[in-house]
């Protein structure tokens, strides 16, 4: 907007017009608020939850076990990876540990059949053909016996300037600090630092890392308590103050080489309850890399009740509340949450995976989402691809933990969603670059989607006025809209625009212009 406006309105005491939002040509996800100016009818933002599918792993090999918690699902080429942490509890075990934690590798082609490989990397009981890629005594930073494998996550480096050999990364827990190892091939390990590269936190759950592109720097994420000292004065504070809150909530910390980090702050929920988040599982969303999506682990100790006494496996939660009263009584959900800047958060109240009526979900470490959201073919023929995100079941009884698939429509976490009666929403001044719209949407057989463009006092661009573009309906999942026979949005490109989204009875999850 020209300077000279902008003075003739702070001149009248009017408001002055929001910045434009640049969004070129990149996917723009109604995940929040963020390019909303105003809703109009009925529409509001509306939460999806995946729809749970296929168990594909029971963790039932002899070094694996049933706390196998924490995963890391990517694609890499043709294959898509998981590692993670091969874990058993035992009561009658002193520290319930009943063999040291492994870290695990299995992969697959489709996200549905997966496959353990011989890797001939870390002796068990005799042998080296299984899938173990580091046991806690692999890599010994100085001055440490062991690396605590069990807080890992392993992620492909995109960065454009990292070291050759380095292709892989990840940061590990050590004592109580975590330290940087990087990888050629994300089998064989190296320290890239002998000596630690983050020390504020408590780090005792899934420590991860990434190369966020659209911010051009790494970003972690991690475990700590607010409310709460550090070091040895943990313990002696919790006996002095019994009635003192200590919450688990997520910190963070960036950097731009991996090994000099900047100080770790709180990540902030505007308008969210004050709730426990044990892991975060915080990525770029692949399709729009400039939006991260979150599946924090939500953690409710709900005391011993009735309603607690009438959940399954009461026995075992007893046996468990001798060794921790929260062992027995805490219980683990799924949520959603989606930030802009990496900080700031819009995180969801409702759970996103319940525990529902599966008897082995009501543990504490059930529901756990594994980091990472993939790619995968429909099981409908014909059906475009779908979302694929992965979670434990089954956590810290019997054998063996389970691990399910659970599927989102793409970009399907959030929408914007109007009923029969109608709504919609006008975006907040965009530029945006291209000649061509192209939505992801739904509606029923009686709804539909239109659209046109105004300028910034409101008024619809001749042309592309809501009586202009043609009624949108169907399911599609990159679809272009269709223009008037010889109509362009190139003219329009580079210059502030409002979008209009009116929608009857149909959900609008993402748009961009090409």
């Amino acid at each position: 907007m020209h300077i000279t406006r902008i003075l003739i309105l702070f001149a009248a005491g009017l408001p002055l017009l929001p910045q434009p939002v640049r969004v070129g040509t990149r996917r723009e996800l109604l995940l929040d608020s963020h390019l909303i100016e105003r809703f109009t009818g009925n529409a509001s933002l509306y939460l999806h939850k995946p729809e749970r599918r296929e168990i594909v792993m029971s963790t039932d090999k002899p070094w694996e076990g049933n706390a196998c918690a924490y995963r890391t699902v990517f694609r890499d080429g043709s294959k898509i990876r998981m590692y993670y942490t091969a874990n058993h509890y035992d009561l009658a075990v002193k520290g319930m540990k009943a063999h040291p934690p492994l870290m695990c590798y299995a992969e697959s082609t489709d996200g549905v059949k997966w496959t353990r490989p011989d890797l001939n990397l870390v002796p068990w009981q005799g042998s080296a053909r299984n899938n173990i890629v580091l046991a806690p005594d692999t890599v010994k930073p100085s001055g440490l016996s062991q690396l605590g494998v069990d807080h890992f996550a392993v992620f492909k480096d995109e960065n454009p300037k990292r070291q050759a050999g380095e292709e892989y990364k990840m940061l590990v827990l050590g004592g109580r600090a975590l330290y940087a190892l990087g990888s050629s091939d994300g089998f064989h390990w190296k320290l890239l630092s002998d000596k630690p590269v983050l020390t504020k936190a408590y780090f005792d759950s899934k420590n991860l890392a990434f190369w966020d592109p659209a911010a051009g720097l790494y970003r972690a994420y991690f475990r700590d308590f607010r409310n709460a000292v550090t070091g040895a004065q943990r313990s002696q504070q919790r006996k002095l103050d019994e009635g003192y809150r200590y919450v688990r909530d997520i910190m963070t910390a960036t950097s731009t080489d991996f090994l000099n980090w900047s100080e770790p702050r709180w990540l902030q929920y505007p308008g969210a309850p004050d709730e426990e988040l044990y892991t975060n599982q915080i990525q770029p969303y692949p399709r729009a890399p400039h939006i991260l999506i979150g599946f924090p682990k939500r953690y409710q100790d709900r005391g011993w009740s009735e309603a607690m006494r009438l959940l399954p496996g009461l026995e075992d939660r007893q046996a468990r509340s001798a060794v921790s009263p929260r062992y027995g009584t805490a219980v683990t959900d799924a949520l959603f949450m989606s930030s802009r800047d990496g900080l700031v958060f819009q995180r969801w109240g409702e759970a996103i995976i319940r525990p529902g009526p599966i008897p082995a979900n009501w543990v504490y470490g059930d529901n756990s989402p594994a980091w990472g959201v993939i790619t995968t073919p429909s099981h409908i023929e014909g059906a475009p691809d779908e979302l694929s995100l992965y979670a434990v079941e089954n956590y810290w009884r019997g054998a063996a933990t389970s691990l399910r698939r659970f599927v989102y429509r793409m970009d399907g976490f959030v929408s914007l969603r109007a009923p029969l009666s109608g709504g919609g929403i006008v975006t907040k001044p965009l530029i945006f670059e291209g000649a061509g719209l192209e939505l992801n949407f739904s509606t029923s057989a009686a709804g539909s989607i239109r659209w046109e463009v105004q300028d910034l006092a409101g008024r619809p661009v001749p042309g592309f006025s809501l009586a202009e573009t043609p009624e949108i309906f169907g399911d599609a999942v990159d679809y272009t809209v269709p223009l008037r026979a010889g109509a362009s949005l190139a003219g329009l490109a580079g210059r502030p625009v409002r979008i209009r989204f009116e929608l009857i009875d149909a959900d609008l999850y993402s748009f961009r212009f090409k």
